[in-house]
């Protein structure tokens, strides 16, 4: 087993956030992102933040996006849509979601067929 895994999403949101940020992105941005992904509402997310929730068990309550598979491209040297292991390739797409925020990628992009694209008209 990884030992991303086990470890506390709460552990590794500040450096999400910390990395948006200095890109002058918000963490409002991330929290959409975050939302989309995983179906996860302001209160769910903070939730799972204050209980100490794993990656595995963050990933195991979450309603995936039916558009995450559009999420591709390289994440610390891995394609995305290449791992094998389903849990691993759900933390990537988080971590190629927050890369591209980071990289002032527009949100609609970000949110493939998400709800800032969906009946938008700009």
């Amino acid at each position: 087993m990884h030992r991303i895994f086990t470890t506390s999403v709460a552990s590794v949101y500040p450096h999400y956030v910390a990395k948006v940020e200095r890109k002058g992105r918000t963490k409002a941005e991330l929290d959409e992102a975050i939302g989309w992904l995983t179906g996860f509402d302001e209160a769910q997310l903070q939730h799972h933040l204050d209980a100490g929730t794993t990656f595995q068990e963050f990933f195991a309550g979450a309603r995936l996006n039916p558009h995450a598979s559009l999420i591709t491209g390289t994440v610390c040297g891995v394609r995305v849509q290449d791992v094998p292991d389903p849990l691993m390739r759900q933390i990537r797409y988080l971590d190629k979601l927050v890369d591209e925020i980071a990289k002032g990628k527009a949100m609609d992009k970000v949110l493939r067929g998400g709800p800032s694209r969906a009946g938008s008209t700009g």
